[in-house]
């Protein structure tokens, strides 16, 4: 593939088992871009290895004095010259396409995980992990996945002139036949405590690059509360960490580099301080001496990628790792490590009217219905909202026991659909969500069924203040507010105004159920009642999930449910559940044990006072 067919229509599936499952996999992914990689890197390298006998030729033409072999070394020369060029530009255009292809392989694996995982994908895997994943480690990858043929080209190059020089000048080449294989495996005993050291260098370097992206999305709050100072405190002990251990990491690959410059001079030294007692002695010619001098000299440039390979592996290793954790992850609660085996065919979406049940928590959304539902704990709301969206983010394997069993819609089990039909049926609004940068047109461009415009969403989530708020900040010129920016994650907005937007949003959709997790929690509560009156008239004859503790949006609801320790604990109206149940009430009401005690105590006087007024009377 060239860099100009990129991207790929499909980059595959792949062996995510383990790091290195994950490069193998990568490498025969591009198998023929590498054989051209080696085809030009063996040109290149056997130029070079064959302009040190060319020289030697030379020199004993000129000894002999024989005009006519000289010029035949010459055009030797020439042609030497040609292919090391040729074969140079080559292998350097070859070389880099395949980095790029293989980084731009990896980097649509990640987009189509993260796609697929949604904002489950953060949950299970910390975001510095997935930032550095995405930029550093890709570019480590693909170097990786480059070095491997210019190696193979230079194992090649070293083997053709140590082959060569046992056969031109035998005493010399088994010196150096002997020398090279010490020399290419010297650093073999530095390589695991290198590869430590990298290993500790990019793990402090994921996690102050996660504490940059936590004070980046916090940088409002941080200011409100005069945090900036400490933060950056931390990010600056952070980033000295990470610098200490780079120079630790930079020191053990210095030595390393000291060893192959070393060990190649004394190399060096002792082909020449032996090669000169040969001549003295007129066991070997002055142009087998000058050959096997040039041999070493240029054995120096393909011995340095020994070192590169060692280098490229020991960096890319991790990364690969980290690469295929990421990669590993699946949307379904008995997820398994992807293997590359093909999936079993997905069920066929249900019919459209099913009704939305979770047979762990027993709650029982009926169809073209707005069904609130009640938690004591915040946590298991957000929880229960990532389950009835089919995708939980609080299973991760087969042996999580906490898990259970799927999400049913129309009696079909949400995560055994295909991801389009799950999205395309359910969609799920948690408490925080994001708004990208771009025009509110932009915002509104989803996949939706076209049954709701997005005057009518923007009406009904009341966002008439939020629309006169971005024209006043559009630039001059700018009258219709749809063609309005909307700055990074809307951050130019209040907490109020971006959750109203995303509240819009999800309302032209228009799904066949929709899940709602504390849609209005920032906003004032007759802005609320205005947006339950708008959510009940928009959603009317569709599914509808609220989860809220929210009294406006609850007395709105057909029927609200009661969730304790993690099943149903009531089912009813909002005001029904209020009048029997303690414990819905102490929820909705912010009632703690002590106001229940008294309330129940005033109940019971104003009971016995109606009772003596009515004895008397």
């Amino acid at each position: 593939m060239q860099i100009s067919d990129l991207p790929y229509p499909d980059p595959g599936v792949p062996d995510a088992r383990s790091g290195p499952r994950f490069l193998l996999w990568l490498g025969r992914g591009q198998l023929g871009g590498q054989l051209k990689s080696l085809a030009w890197g063996m040109l290149h390298f056997s130029g070079i290895a064959g302009l040190p006998y060319a020289v030697g030729l030379g020199v004993d033409a000129v000894v002999a004095r024989d005009s006519g072999r000289l010029l035949l070394v010459g055009a030797l020369l020439v042609l030497i010259g040609i292919a090391i060029a040729l074969g140079d530009a080559m292998l350097h255009r070859t070389a880099v396409t395949n980095w790029i292809t293989a980084a731009a392989r990896v980097q649509q694996l990640l987009a189509r995980k993260t796609a697929e995982l949604g904002s489950a994908l953060t949950r299970r895997v910390a975001a510095g992990e997935v930032v550095a994943v995405s930029t550093g480690d890709v570019e480590k990858i693909g170097w990786f996945v480059e070095a491997v043929s210019r190696f193979l080209a230079a194992v090649f190059a070293i083997v053709l002139v140590c082959v060569g020089l046992l056969f031109y000048a035998p005493e010399l080449g088994l010196v150096v036949a002997i020398g090279v294989p010490l020399i290419a495996l010297a650093a073999l005993p530095l390589l695991p405590r290198a590869t430590q050291r990298a290993d500790i260098q990019r793990e402090k370097a994921g996690k102050a690059t996660e504490l940059a992206s936590d004070t980046v999305a916090g940088l409002r709050v941080l200011r409100g509360i005069g945090g900036e100072e400490l933060f950056l405190g931390r990010y600056r002990e952070a980033s000295q960490e990470v610098r200490k251990a780079a120079v630790r990491s930079a020191r053990m690959w210095a030595l390393i580099s000291a060893i192959q410059v070393l060990l190649p001079g004394a190399l060096l030294i002792t082909v020449v301080w032996y090669g000169a007692a040969l001549v003295l002695d007129g066991r070997i010619a002055v142009g087998e001496l000058v050959a096997a001098f040039s041999a070493v000299a240029t054995m120096l440039y393909p011995l340095r990628h020994f070192e590169e390979i060692a280098m490229a592996y020991s960096f890319s290793r991790p990364s690969a790792k980290r690469a295929a954790r990421v990669l590993s992850l699946t949307r379904h609660e008995a997820a398994e490590l992807s293997t590359g085996a093909d999936a079993p065919e997905p069920p066929e979406p249900p019919a459209p009217g099913g009704d939305l049940y979770d047979p762990r928590t027993g709650l029982l959304a009926p169809a073209g219905r707005v069904t609130a539902v009640v938690c004591g704990d915040p946590d298991l709301a957000g929880r229960l909202a990532e389950r009835l969206g089919g995708h939980p983010a609080d299973a991760e394997s087969a042996a999580d026991t906490d898990a259970g069993p799927s999400v049913l819609l129309g009696g079909v089990a949400l995560d055994e659909l295909a991801l389009d039909d799950a999205r395309r049926l359910v969609l799920v609004q948690d408490k925080d969500p994001v708004l990208l940068s771009g025009t509110l047109r932009d915002l509104f461009d989803v996949p939706a069924s076209g049954a709701v415009d997005s005057a009518d969403a923007l009406a009904a989530a009341q966002c008439a203040d939020v629309l006169d708020a971005l024209l006043q900040s559009a630039p001059d010129g700018t009258r219709d507010p749809m063609d309005a920016r909307i700055t990074e994650r809307g951050r130019s907005l209040s907490g109020g105004q971006r959750q109203r937007l995303a509240l819009a949003r999800s309302l032209v959709t228009d799904p066949e159920v929709l899940v709602l997790d504390e849609p209005t929690s920032a906003v004032d509560s007759h802005t609320e009642a205005r947006i339950a009156d708008g959510i009940a008239a928009l959603r009317a004859g569709r599914t509808t999930v609220v989860l809220a503790s929210s009294p406006l949006l609850l007395d709105r609801a057909d029927r609200v449910v009661l969730i304790d320790g993690g099943s149903v604990a009531a089912v009813g109206t909002h005001r029904e559940l209020l009048a029997a149940e303690p414990l819905y009430r102490a929820v909705v009401t912010r009632e703690t044990d002590e106001e229940q005690r008294l309330a129940a105590l005033r109940l019971t006087d104003l009971e016995d006072q109606l009772t003596e007024i009515e004895e008397s009377a």
